[in-house]
Protein backbone atom coordinates (compact mmCIF):
# COMPACT_ATOMS: atom_id res chain seq x y z
CA UNK A 1 0.00 0.00 0.00
CA UNK A 2 1.52 3.62 -0.64
CA UNK A 3 1.82 5.32 2.40
CA UNK A 4 -0.33 8.57 2.79
CA UNK A 5 0.70 11.74 1.75
CA UNK A 6 1.70 13.68 4.64
CA UNK A 7 2.27 17.75 3.87
CA UNK A 8 -1.02 18.69 5.28
CA UNK A 9 -0.55 17.15 8.59
CA UNK A 10 2.64 19.11 9.02
CA UNK A 11 0.36 22.10 8.19
CA UNK A 12 -2.46 21.18 10.39
CA UNK A 13 0.00 21.41 13.45
CA UNK A 14 1.22 24.74 12.78
CA UNK A 15 -2.53 26.27 12.21
CA UNK A 16 -3.64 24.07 15.64
CA UNK A 17 -0.95 25.62 17.27
CA UNK A 18 -1.76 29.55 16.18
CA UNK A 19 -4.79 29.18 18.85
CA UNK A 20 -2.98 28.74 22.17
CA UNK A 21 0.33 30.99 21.63
CA UNK A 22 -0.66 33.74 23.20
CA UNK A 23 -2.08 31.69 26.43
CA UNK A 24 0.61 29.12 26.32
CA UNK A 25 3.80 30.66 28.31
CA UNK A 26 7.30 29.55 27.92
CA UNK A 27 9.27 27.78 30.51
CA UNK A 28 12.43 29.25 31.60
CA UNK A 29 15.77 26.95 32.04
CA UNK A 30 17.91 28.27 34.91
CA UNK A 31 20.96 25.66 34.99
CA UNK A 32 24.63 26.33 35.38
CA UNK A 33 26.57 27.73 32.12
CA UNK A 34 29.97 26.04 33.01
CA UNK A 35 31.20 23.94 30.27
CA UNK A 36 32.16 20.26 30.20
CA UNK A 37 30.78 16.65 30.14
CA UNK A 38 28.20 15.82 32.60
CA UNK A 39 24.63 13.97 33.32
CA UNK A 40 21.75 15.71 32.10
CA UNK A 41 18.73 15.35 34.30
CA UNK A 42 15.35 14.20 33.12
CA UNK A 43 12.10 15.65 34.22
CA UNK A 44 10.49 14.71 37.86
CA UNK A 45 9.00 11.58 37.49
CA UNK A 46 5.91 11.89 40.32
CA UNK A 47 2.60 12.53 38.97
CA UNK A 48 2.28 15.58 41.33
CA UNK A 49 1.41 18.62 39.46
CA UNK A 50 0.08 18.89 35.47
CA UNK A 51 2.59 19.97 32.81
CA UNK A 52 5.52 18.61 31.25
CA UNK A 53 8.78 17.15 32.29
CA UNK A 54 10.73 19.84 33.74
CA UNK A 55 14.83 20.51 34.03
CA UNK A 56 16.30 21.15 37.64
CA UNK A 57 19.33 22.93 37.95
CA UNK A 58 22.86 20.62 36.69
CA UNK A 59 26.27 21.53 36.49
CA UNK A 60 27.08 21.00 32.62
CA UNK A 61 23.75 20.62 31.47
CA UNK A 62 23.66 24.18 29.84
CA UNK A 63 25.22 23.66 26.67
CA UNK A 64 23.01 20.66 25.32
CA UNK A 65 19.69 21.78 27.00
CA UNK A 66 19.21 23.86 23.59
CA UNK A 67 15.89 26.11 23.12
CA UNK A 68 13.84 26.92 20.72
CA UNK A 69 12.86 30.88 20.30
CA UNK A 70 9.14 32.07 20.72
CA UNK A 71 8.27 32.08 16.67
CA UNK A 72 8.49 28.28 17.03
CA UNK A 73 5.59 26.55 17.40
CA UNK A 74 6.05 23.48 18.84
CA UNK A 75 10.18 22.75 19.82
CA UNK A 76 12.43 20.10 20.37
CA UNK A 77 13.90 22.51 22.47
CA UNK A 78 14.02 21.32 26.26
CA UNK A 79 12.24 21.68 28.74
CA UNK A 80 8.55 21.52 27.12
CA UNK A 81 7.12 24.42 26.81
CA UNK A 82 4.06 24.54 29.49
CA UNK A 83 0.47 23.82 28.65
CA UNK A 84 1.37 20.41 27.54
CA UNK A 85 0.40 17.21 29.31
CA UNK A 86 2.52 15.55 31.94
CA UNK A 87 4.25 12.69 30.36
CA UNK A 88 5.73 10.81 33.58
CA UNK A 89 3.79 9.52 36.83
CA UNK A 90 0.33 8.50 36.47
CA UNK A 91 -1.52 9.95 33.50
CA UNK A 92 -5.49 9.62 32.87
CA UNK A 93 -6.99 9.73 29.59
CA UNK A 94 -10.40 10.36 28.74
CA UNK A 95 -10.82 8.09 26.15
CA UNK A 96 -14.47 8.50 23.87
CA UNK A 97 -16.48 7.28 20.88
CA UNK A 98 -18.69 9.36 18.76
CA UNK A 99 -20.78 9.37 16.08
CA UNK A 100 -23.15 11.49 13.91
CA UNK A 101 -26.51 11.06 12.22
CA UNK A 102 -25.33 10.54 8.67
CA UNK A 103 -22.41 8.06 10.12
CA UNK A 104 -23.95 6.28 12.89
CA UNK A 105 -21.44 3.98 15.03
CA UNK A 106 -20.27 0.41 13.25
CA UNK A 107 -20.74 -2.01 15.76
CA UNK A 108 -20.26 -1.71 19.55
CA UNK A 109 -18.79 1.57 20.80
CA UNK A 110 -16.66 -0.19 22.90
CA UNK A 111 -15.14 -2.55 20.10
CA UNK A 112 -13.96 0.63 18.58
CA UNK A 113 -11.76 1.35 22.30
CA UNK A 114 -10.52 -2.50 22.16
CA UNK A 115 -8.71 -1.11 18.96
CA UNK A 116 -6.73 0.54 20.71
CA UNK A 117 -6.48 -0.27 24.25
CA UNK A 118 -4.80 -2.28 26.16
CA UNK A 119 -2.21 -1.76 22.65
CA UNK A 120 -1.56 1.89 23.58
CA UNK A 121 -1.21 1.20 27.44
CA UNK A 122 1.40 -1.47 26.68
CA UNK A 123 3.33 0.88 24.38
CA UNK A 124 4.12 3.44 26.85
CA UNK A 125 4.43 1.17 29.56
CA UNK A 126 7.70 -0.24 26.98
CA UNK A 127 9.11 2.83 25.93
CA UNK A 128 8.91 4.62 28.95
CA UNK A 129 10.66 2.09 30.96
CA UNK A 130 7.18 2.27 33.24
CA UNK A 131 7.64 5.42 33.79
CA UNK A 132 4.75 6.91 32.22
CA UNK A 133 1.60 5.21 34.11
CA UNK A 134 -0.93 5.55 30.94
CA UNK A 135 -4.44 4.71 32.13
CA UNK A 136 -7.32 5.10 29.52
CA UNK A 137 -10.81 5.59 30.86
CA UNK A 138 -13.58 5.29 29.05
CA UNK A 139 -16.54 5.77 31.30
CA UNK A 140 -19.05 6.04 28.70
CA UNK A 141 -19.48 2.59 27.12
CA UNK A 142 -22.04 3.65 23.89
CA UNK A 143 -21.54 5.85 21.27
CA UNK A 144 -21.44 9.53 22.07
CA UNK A 145 -24.08 11.17 19.00
CA UNK A 146 -23.21 14.33 18.07
CA UNK A 147 -26.22 17.04 17.44
CA UNK A 148 -24.96 17.40 13.46
CA UNK A 149 -24.30 15.43 10.94
CA UNK A 150 -20.32 14.83 10.25
CA UNK A 151 -21.11 16.78 7.30
CA UNK A 152 -21.52 20.64 9.03
CA UNK A 153 -18.41 20.27 11.20
CA UNK A 154 -16.38 20.90 7.83
CA UNK A 155 -13.87 18.66 9.18
CA UNK A 156 -11.16 17.85 6.36
CA UNK A 157 -7.69 17.45 5.86
CA UNK A 158 -5.92 20.62 7.36
CA UNK A 159 -8.93 21.64 9.18
CA UNK A 160 -8.05 24.25 11.70
CA UNK A 161 -9.55 24.64 15.29
CA UNK A 162 -11.87 27.40 14.66
CA UNK A 163 -14.47 26.78 13.70
CA UNK A 164 -15.14 23.08 13.60
CA UNK A 165 -13.41 21.44 15.62
CA UNK A 166 -14.35 24.32 18.16
CA UNK A 167 -17.89 23.57 17.28
CA UNK A 168 -17.28 19.46 17.82
CA UNK A 169 -15.78 19.89 21.09
CA UNK A 170 -18.24 22.10 22.37
CA UNK A 171 -21.15 19.27 21.40
CA UNK A 172 -19.06 16.68 22.78
CA UNK A 173 -19.17 18.02 26.13
CA UNK A 174 -22.33 18.79 25.94
CA UNK A 175 -23.61 15.22 24.99
CA UNK A 176 -20.99 13.52 27.99
CA UNK A 177 -21.24 15.97 30.60
CA UNK A 178 -23.86 14.36 32.91
CA UNK A 179 -21.64 11.19 32.97
CA UNK A 180 -18.02 12.89 33.01
CA UNK A 181 -15.65 14.90 35.38
CA UNK A 182 -13.27 16.14 32.69
CA UNK A 183 -11.64 18.04 35.23
CA UNK A 184 -10.60 14.81 36.65
CA UNK A 185 -8.24 13.55 33.30
CA UNK A 186 -5.05 14.60 31.66
CA UNK A 187 -6.10 14.32 28.38
CA UNK A 188 -9.04 13.60 25.99
CA UNK A 189 -8.90 10.88 23.40
CA UNK A 190 -11.86 11.20 20.33
CA UNK A 191 -12.21 8.33 19.01
CA UNK A 192 -14.78 8.58 16.00
CA UNK A 193 -16.63 6.25 14.28
CA UNK A 194 -14.24 4.74 11.28
CA UNK A 195 -17.26 5.72 8.57
CA UNK A 196 -17.63 9.06 9.24
CA UNK A 197 -15.22 10.83 6.67
CA UNK A 198 -12.76 9.21 3.99
CA UNK A 199 -10.31 6.31 4.79
CA UNK A 200 -7.28 6.79 6.01
CA UNK A 201 -5.52 5.15 2.63
CA UNK A 202 -7.29 8.01 0.80
CA UNK A 203 -7.00 10.92 3.40
CA UNK A 204 -5.23 10.83 7.01
CA UNK A 205 -7.48 13.25 9.18
CA UNK A 206 -6.20 12.37 12.75
CA UNK A 207 -5.35 15.30 14.37
CA UNK A 208 -4.44 16.60 17.95
CA UNK A 209 -4.66 19.96 19.34
CA UNK A 210 -2.17 20.34 21.84
CA UNK A 211 -1.74 23.04 24.18
CA UNK A 212 -4.67 24.99 23.71
CA UNK A 213 -5.87 26.97 26.12
CA UNK A 214 -8.15 28.92 24.35
CA UNK A 215 -10.47 25.66 23.79
CA UNK A 216 -14.05 24.89 25.16
CA UNK A 217 -14.22 24.70 29.23
CA UNK A 218 -15.73 21.54 30.52
CA UNK A 219 -15.93 21.19 34.24
CA UNK A 220 -14.09 24.37 35.16
CA UNK A 221 -10.86 23.44 32.91
CA UNK A 222 -10.03 24.58 28.95
CA UNK A 223 -10.12 21.03 26.82
CA UNK A 224 -6.12 21.92 26.54
CA UNK A 225 -4.82 18.40 24.85
CA UNK A 226 -7.04 16.45 22.68
CA UNK A 227 -6.53 13.94 20.25
CA UNK A 228 -9.24 13.19 17.53
CA UNK A 229 -8.66 9.73 15.57
CA UNK A 230 -10.63 8.71 12.38
CA UNK A 231 -10.82 5.86 10.10
CA UNK A 232 -8.60 2.94 10.22
CA UNK A 233 -4.60 2.77 9.31
CA UNK A 234 -3.27 -0.94 8.71
CA UNK A 235 0.47 -2.18 7.79
CA UNK A 236 -0.43 -2.84 4.11
CA UNK A 237 -1.85 -5.93 4.61
CA UNK A 238 -4.75 -5.43 6.58
CA UNK A 239 -3.54 -6.14 9.55
CA UNK A 240 -5.44 -3.60 11.71
CA UNK A 241 -5.72 -5.13 14.26
CA UNK A 242 -1.99 -5.46 14.85
CA UNK A 243 -0.45 -1.70 13.78
CA UNK A 244 -3.67 0.17 13.38
CA UNK A 245 -3.86 1.19 16.83
CA UNK A 246 -0.17 3.19 16.67
CA UNK A 247 -1.61 6.27 15.41
CA UNK A 248 -3.20 7.08 18.64
CA UNK A 249 0.72 7.08 20.43
CA UNK A 250 1.44 9.22 17.56
CA UNK A 251 -1.10 11.91 18.79
CA UNK A 252 -0.66 11.44 22.21
CA UNK A 253 3.02 12.54 21.43
CA UNK A 254 2.17 15.81 20.61
CA UNK A 255 -0.37 15.80 23.93
CA UNK A 256 3.16 15.48 25.12
CA UNK A 257 4.55 18.50 23.30
CA UNK A 258 6.42 16.46 20.74
CA UNK A 259 6.64 17.55 17.33
CA UNK A 260 5.86 16.40 13.65
CA UNK A 261 9.12 14.96 12.24
CA UNK A 262 7.89 14.13 9.12
CA UNK A 263 8.23 16.67 5.58
CA UNK A 264 6.61 17.18 2.98
CA UNK A 265 9.28 13.91 1.58
CA UNK A 266 7.47 11.69 4.29
CA UNK A 267 9.55 9.88 6.07
CA UNK A 268 12.81 10.75 4.60
CA UNK A 269 14.24 13.00 7.19
CA UNK A 270 13.92 10.50 10.33
CA UNK A 271 12.34 7.73 8.49
CA UNK A 272 11.18 4.66 11.00
CA UNK A 273 13.82 5.42 13.56
CA UNK A 274 10.57 7.81 15.52
CA UNK A 275 6.81 7.03 15.73
CA UNK A 276 6.50 10.91 15.23
CA UNK A 277 7.96 10.29 11.97
CA UNK A 278 6.19 6.87 10.75
CA UNK A 279 2.71 5.23 12.73
CA UNK A 280 2.05 4.15 9.84
CA UNK A 281 2.87 0.34 9.76
CA UNK A 282 5.02 -1.76 11.54
CA UNK A 283 5.72 -0.81 14.96
CA UNK A 284 8.50 1.22 16.25
CA UNK A 285 9.61 3.93 19.35
CA UNK A 286 11.00 7.14 20.07
CA UNK A 287 14.25 8.42 19.75
CA UNK A 288 16.42 8.67 22.45
CA UNK A 289 16.29 12.89 22.88
CA UNK A 290 12.36 12.61 23.05
CA UNK A 291 12.87 9.57 25.71
CA UNK A 292 14.65 12.43 27.46
CA UNK A 293 12.83 15.36 26.83
CA UNK A 294 9.55 13.03 27.91
CA UNK A 295 11.50 12.12 31.21
CA UNK A 296 12.11 8.92 30.85
CA UNK A 297 15.86 8.98 31.47
CA UNK A 298 17.85 8.73 34.38
CA UNK A 299 20.74 11.51 34.25
CA UNK A 300 23.08 9.14 34.91
CA UNK A 301 22.18 7.63 31.37
CA UNK A 302 22.64 10.94 29.14
CA UNK A 303 25.48 12.66 28.96
CA UNK A 304 26.52 16.28 27.37
CA UNK A 305 29.44 16.20 25.25
CA UNK A 306 30.69 19.88 25.12
CA UNK A 307 33.84 19.58 25.63
CA UNK A 308 37.44 19.89 23.40
CA UNK A 309 39.13 16.85 23.37
CA UNK A 310 38.18 13.05 22.74
CA UNK A 311 35.12 10.82 25.47
CA UNK A 312 34.37 7.83 25.14
CA UNK A 313 31.14 6.16 26.33
CA UNK A 314 30.25 2.61 26.27
CA UNK A 315 25.84 2.46 24.95
CA UNK A 316 23.62 0.21 25.72
CA UNK A 317 20.54 -0.76 23.85
CA UNK A 318 18.07 2.28 24.08
CA UNK A 319 15.12 -0.37 24.23
CA UNK A 320 16.36 -2.19 27.21
CA UNK A 321 14.59 -1.05 30.49
CA UNK A 322 18.08 -1.90 32.66
CA UNK A 323 20.75 1.00 33.15
CA UNK A 324 23.88 2.04 31.43
CA UNK A 325 24.20 5.10 28.48
CA UNK A 326 21.21 5.66 26.46
CA UNK A 327 22.13 8.70 25.01
CA UNK A 328 25.42 11.47 24.25
CA UNK A 329 24.32 14.64 23.07
CA UNK A 330 27.33 16.80 20.92
CA UNK A 331 25.96 20.94 21.14
CA UNK A 332 26.63 22.89 18.30
CA UNK A 333 25.00 26.17 19.27
CA UNK A 334 22.26 27.01 21.72
CA UNK A 335 19.34 25.36 19.47
CA UNK A 336 21.17 22.61 17.76
CA UNK A 337 23.51 19.80 18.37
CA UNK A 338 24.03 16.05 17.28
CA UNK A 339 22.46 13.08 19.36
CA UNK A 340 24.09 9.57 19.88
CA UNK A 341 21.96 6.26 20.89
CA UNK A 342 21.95 2.51 20.22
CA UNK A 343 19.44 0.95 18.30
CA UNK A 344 18.42 -2.66 18.90
CA UNK A 345 15.44 -5.20 17.17
CA UNK A 346 13.62 -5.39 20.83
CA UNK A 347 11.23 -3.14 22.66
CA UNK A 348 9.04 -1.36 20.88
CA UNK A 349 11.90 -1.44 17.80
CA UNK A 350 9.94 -3.99 15.96
CA UNK A 351 11.97 -3.74 12.25
CA UNK A 352 15.29 -2.61 12.85
CA UNK A 353 16.76 -4.44 10.35
CA UNK A 354 20.87 -3.15 10.68
CA UNK A 355 21.11 -2.26 14.35
CA UNK A 356 23.83 -0.07 15.70
CA UNK A 357 24.88 3.74 16.77
CA UNK A 358 21.71 6.00 14.99
CA UNK A 359 23.51 9.66 14.52
CA UNK A 360 21.28 12.58 13.97
CA UNK A 361 20.92 15.87 14.55
CA UNK A 362 18.21 18.18 16.37
CA UNK A 363 17.39 21.89 15.22
CA UNK A 364 15.05 23.60 18.39
CA UNK A 365 14.73 26.23 15.52
CA UNK A 366 13.04 24.35 12.58
CA UNK A 367 9.23 23.89 13.55
CA UNK A 368 7.05 20.70 13.41
CA UNK A 369 6.64 19.22 10.36
CA UNK A 370 9.90 21.13 8.61
CA UNK A 371 12.22 18.73 10.18
CA UNK A 372 13.47 19.22 13.40
CA UNK A 373 14.86 16.37 13.44
CA UNK A 374 17.89 14.69 10.56
CA UNK A 375 18.83 11.14 10.87
CA UNK A 376 22.40 10.98 9.15
CA UNK A 377 22.23 7.39 6.65
CA UNK A 378 25.47 5.74 6.66
CA UNK A 379 25.04 3.88 3.69
CA UNK A 380 23.25 6.66 1.04
CA UNK A 381 21.01 5.32 -1.66
CA UNK A 382 21.77 1.64 -0.53
CA UNK A 383 17.94 2.01 -1.34
CA UNK A 384 17.47 0.48 3.00
CA UNK A 385 17.35 -3.04 4.64
CA UNK A 386 13.73 -3.46 4.78
CA UNK A 387 10.81 -4.24 3.08
CA UNK A 388 7.79 -3.80 5.57
CA UNK A 389 4.69 -1.76 4.02
CA UNK A 390 4.88 2.01 4.38
CA UNK A 391 8.83 2.07 6.01
CA UNK A 392 10.50 4.23 4.52
CA UNK A 393 13.26 2.06 3.31
CA UNK A 394 16.27 4.24 2.45
CA UNK A 395 16.85 5.07 6.06
CA UNK A 396 16.11 1.51 7.63
CA UNK A 397 19.86 1.13 7.52
CA UNK A 398 21.28 4.32 8.44
CA UNK A 399 22.54 3.23 11.87
CA UNK A 400 26.60 3.31 12.41
CA UNK A 401 28.66 -0.17 12.92
CA UNK A 402 31.84 -0.82 14.42
CA UNK A 403 34.82 0.73 12.08
CA UNK A 404 31.90 3.17 10.68
CA UNK A 405 32.59 7.06 11.35
CA UNK A 406 30.58 9.95 11.02
CA UNK A 407 32.42 13.66 10.79
CA UNK A 408 31.64 17.03 10.33
CA UNK A 409 35.07 18.60 9.13
CA UNK A 410 33.74 22.25 9.07
CA UNK A 411 32.76 22.02 12.72
CA UNK A 412 35.85 19.53 13.83
CA UNK A 413 33.05 17.09 15.51
CA UNK A 414 33.97 13.30 14.43
CA UNK A 415 31.78 10.30 15.77
CA UNK A 416 33.53 6.92 15.80
CA UNK A 417 32.24 3.37 16.53
CA UNK A 418 35.11 1.99 18.48
CA UNK A 419 33.81 -1.59 18.80
CA UNK A 420 30.51 -4.14 20.43
CA UNK A 421 30.51 -6.43 22.94
CA UNK A 422 29.38 -9.94 23.44
CA UNK A 423 26.16 -7.97 25.04
CA UNK A 424 25.54 -6.02 22.09
CA UNK A 425 26.44 -2.66 24.13
CA UNK A 426 28.96 -0.16 21.79
CA UNK A 427 31.72 1.23 22.34
CA UNK A 428 31.49 5.39 20.79
CA UNK A 429 34.32 7.86 20.75
CA UNK A 430 33.89 11.94 20.35
CA UNK A 431 36.50 14.27 19.36
CA UNK A 432 35.92 17.86 19.02
CA UNK A 433 38.43 20.18 18.90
Amino acid sequence: MPQPPVAPSARRIRRRRRVSLAAVGVLTLAVSTSAGTGGLVPGATTSAGPGPAVLPRVSGQAPCAITGGPEIQMSEGVPTSSGYARSTGTVRALTLMIDFSDAPGEGKALDRYAEFFPQTQEWFRTSSYGRLDYRPEAPVHDWLRMPKPFAEYGIERGAPFEPGYRKLVQDLVAAADEKVDFGAYDLLNVLVTPNAGPSALDTVLSVTFAGNAEAPVADGVPVTNASFVYSRQDDGSGSYDRTGYRVLPHENGHVFGLPDLYTQDGGGAVGHWDIMSEDWGADNDLLGWHKWKLGWLDASQVHCASAPGTTEYTLTPLARKDGGDKLVVVPLDGRSGYAVELRTREGNDEVVCRPGVLIYRIDAGVDTGMGPVRVFDSRRDSGGCTRSPNVHAELSDAAFTPGETFRDPRRGITIAVASADLKGDHRIRITRR
